[in-house]
């Protein structure tokens, strides 16, 4: 089975503009935290000419940098991967400041409708009033600079979760999808384990040569990390299904063994996780739960035939 090696060997260079090829640009804003890390990356593509890939939070100093970074070619579009306030709200501001369109994905959408009594965890990390001026969707394209930037339909953090291809380059704006320093969050209601995966194995289809993610370093061997990612989900799935066999039914209980190792400030995400799995889970119908999967539901193993 792959392993999964996480790289954290990453400077964000606050306040300047980091080079990554001739013609892409990295701005980190700062807005560090357990989970955006060092803070959102922002990237510039373009020479002439400037399509601006998550402007981030509404962070004018952040913004401004941006703009002194373009120097004088003008902003052409602002793409937007997904709606969480650390990728979105920013787009809003830049295009006050540019008159730029704002391109990407669409609205905000649950991955799932909440059931009865639910209460969406994530509503303070949603970006709500995302409008795009363009709302883009598998294959669809765009030039700027005569660059184009091809979207690749990646759900599961969220449901509306978009990466960029450039076609020079062979570089991937991978977004919170895939991520260097760290796996990505995929917490139901928002996001789904089954989507997650799925979106996995369309990018193990592809042959990107490098991923520049929304926070972190590049990942510079995509198609080993790639399968590293599923094989951790997987072993994630079995040792849910080990704790199930060992008597635990409910996902606190899970989350205090499972991740015993992580920061307790990460153990509510860890428990979004959990349930992302469980979801899949009892979709697959290998686990079943005294109701719709929920944080307070008990569950056990399916019965066997």
């Amino acid at each position: 089975m792959a392993k999964l090696e996480h790289d954290r060997r990453f400077d964000p260079a606050h306040g300047s503009a980091v080079p990554l090829g001739d013609a892409v640009r990295r701005i980190t804003a700062r807005n560090a935290g357990p989970f955006t890390w060092q803070g959102t990356n922002s990237y510039l593509v373009g020479r002439d000419e400037i399509a601006v890939i998550d402007p981030g939070p509404e962070d004018r100093a952040h913004l401004e940098l941006i703009l002194q970074t373009c120097g004088t070619a003008p902003v052409a579009a602002i793409l937007v991967s997904h709606t969480h306030a650390d990728h979105s709200p920013g787009a809003r501001l830049l295009q006050k400041m540019t008159g730029a369109p704002i391109v990407g994905c669409g609205p905000h959408v649950a991955a799932r409708p909440l059931f009865a009594g639910e209460v969406n965890p994530l509503d303070a990390s949603a970006d709500l009033e995302h409008r795009p001026d363009r709302e883009l969707h598998e294959g669809d394209t765009l030039v700027v600079d005569g660059l184009t930037l091809t979207a690749v339909e990646t759900p599961g953090h969220t449901a509306n979760h978009l990466a960029f291809a450039l076609d020079e380059g062979r570089i991937l704006f991978s977004a919170d999808h895939v991520m260097a320093w760290s796996t990505s969050i995929v917490a139901p209601p928002d996001g789904s384990m089954s989507a997650y995966m799925a979106s996995l194995d369309r990018l193990m289809a592809r042959d990107d040569a490098l991923y520049l993610p929304g926070h972190g370093g590049p990942v510079q061997e995509p198609a080993d990390y790639l399968a590293g990612l599923k094989a951790h989900r997987l072993a994630r799935e079995q040792a849910i299904l080990a704790r199930l066999a060992a008597g635990e039914r409910t996902i606190p209980e899970m989350v205090a063994t499972i991740y015993r190792d992580i920061d307790t400030r990460l153990h509510g995400a860890a428990a979004l996780s959990v349930l992302a799995q469980m979801e899949w889970l009892v979709e697959r119908g290998l686990v079943v739960s005294n109701g719709p999967p929920s944080l307070a539901a008990r569950y056990s193993p399916a019965p066997t035939a």
